[in-house]
């Protein structure tokens, strides 16, 4: 255990904006061509949370990830978890993340009631016994070690030699194929809320999910970037439960409207359940798309998205796609919502795309049309003669992350604000994501 914390000292504490300078790790030294998932429970309230890793349940199918961008080169999300050389302490793989329990905890039932939530997180399989760091996002806007536990590669592939058990898993059905899952971004589409009967209509809605994926930019113009995957498999039951009207239903994830409760916020806590039914599909990222044509979804970075059938899907879709790949922050406004007291006015948050203006020079101050001086009033007036249809120039306007005042967005509007399009600011980190998947 000494050791282990020693180690801890060699990670890099990151200041808001600064990135982590990527290792030189030659992937065929120290990995397996292998994915290794590890299923963790996260517990307790805003104060203070404790992270238990359950099990290590290994994918020999083959690594989805890069083999060269290894090191996350981002400083976003509330959760960090590196990889780390047994023998020397080396950074070998990192990633950061969001979860469902950051959002809980920022409700004001998480503020004093303990609860427990799942979580998954998918690293290339060590070749040699190594250390997982996890680290946690604190008060002061920086990352700090949480807990570190071990993992025996050699005990990993033990088991799964010994084990009798096999992921309920079918063929996927291939909806965009553009080549090797190790340098294009491996979509997994997940059906939610389709009984025995919907088979057909499954299959259907899986490739028009995929379209509603790639016809945004800049999912477009990088369209041969991605791979795109469907899980043909069904619930009990159809349909979706939805508290508020007294529908509970026996689906395949578990999705559930209301979440914390806010109505049209349709996510799952299920987290084992779903990457069960995805088994060994390459993933690197997930949608789940839900049976229903009442407006909701969700989307949490390197976590999930979530939309439903509902009309609007083809702008919630690329909407939530922004929260789980590009790591971006919600840009309207609207008090009510219980976690809306996310994102501190006192410290600059990490999302791209919204500031604080404590660290504003890390953020968009260079694509300002004088990025020297700045725009001449904060907040920029609005324009009412931009139409609904453009974003409007770049400059600081004033309301963003669920609040009216002290925090600000970098255009009128955006698809993080009113399903307008991504605009500039958040264009170019959708774009940074996936060269790291892609290059």
């Amino acid at each position: 255990m000494r050791k282990i914390f020693a180690l801890i000292g060699l990670v890099i504490v990151l200041l808001p904006g600064e990135r982590v300078i990527a290792q030189n790790v030659k992937f065929k030294k120290y990995f397996s061509d292998a994915t290794l998932r590890v299923d963790c429970l996260r517990t307790g309230t805003r104060a203070a949370d404790t992270l238990l890793v359950l099990d290590y349940k290994l994918i020999p199918a083959g690594w989805a990830g890069s083999t060269t961008q290894l090191m996350d080169p981002f400083d976003n999300g509330a959760y960090r978890v590196t990889l780390l050389d047994s023998a020397t302490g080396m950074p070998l793989y990192s990633r950061c993340y969001n979860s469902l329990f950051h959002e809980y905890r920022d409700t004001p039932q998480g503020d004093t009631l303990s609860r427990k939530f799942e979580e998954v997180v998918r690293i290339p399989c060590p070749k040699k016994p190594a250390y997982l760091l996890f680290e946690r996002r604190g008060d002061d806007n920086r990352f700090h070690p949480q807990d570190t536990f071990s993992v025996n590669p050699h005990r990993v592939w033990e088991q799964f030699r010994l084990s009798s058990v096999i992921y309920n898993w079918v063929v996927p059905q291939r909806l965009c194929y553009n080549g090797d899952p190790h340098n294009h971004i491996d979509v997994v589409i997940v059906p939610e809320g389709y009984g025995p009967g919907d088979t057909l209509k499954m299959r259907r809605d899986l490739k028009t999910f995929c379209d509603y994926l790639l016809a945004q930019e800049p999912f477009r113009s990088r369209r041969k970037g991605f791979n795109v995957w469907g899980i043909p498999l069904t619930g009990q039951e159809s349909g979706i439960t939805d508290p508020n009207k007294g529908i509970y239903v026996k689906s395949l994830v578990g999705a559930s409207f209301n979440t914390f409760g806010a109505d049209r916020y349709l996510m799952t806590e299920h987290l084992f359940w779903l990457h069960n039914h995805i088994g060994y599909t390459p993933c690197d990222h997930i949608i789940i798309m839900a049976n229903t044509d009442k407006y909701g979804g969700g989307g949490i970075y390197n976590f999930y998205a979530l939309s439903t059938l509902n009309a609007m899907a083809p702008m919630v879709l690329p909407h939530e796609l922004g929260h789980s790949i590009g790591g971006l922050a919600d840009e309207y406004v609207d008090p009510s919502l219980s976690y809306g007291d996310c994102h501190s006015i006192h410290h600059e948050p990490p999302e791209p795309n919204i500031t604080s203006l404590v660290h504003f020079d890390l953020k968009w101050a260079d694509l300002l049309p004088d990025p020297v001086s700045g725009t001449a009033i904060i907040p920029t007036p609005e324009d009412a003669t931009i139409p609904r249809t453009e974003c409007g120039p770049i400059g600081i306007y004033e309301g963003a992350g669920y609040r009216p005042q002290g925090i600000y967005r970098p255009t009128m509007r955006c698809m993080m604000r009113d399903y307008a399009p991504f605009c500039p600011v958040c264009m170019k980190r959708m774009n940074e994501i996936f060269d790291l998947y892609t290059k």
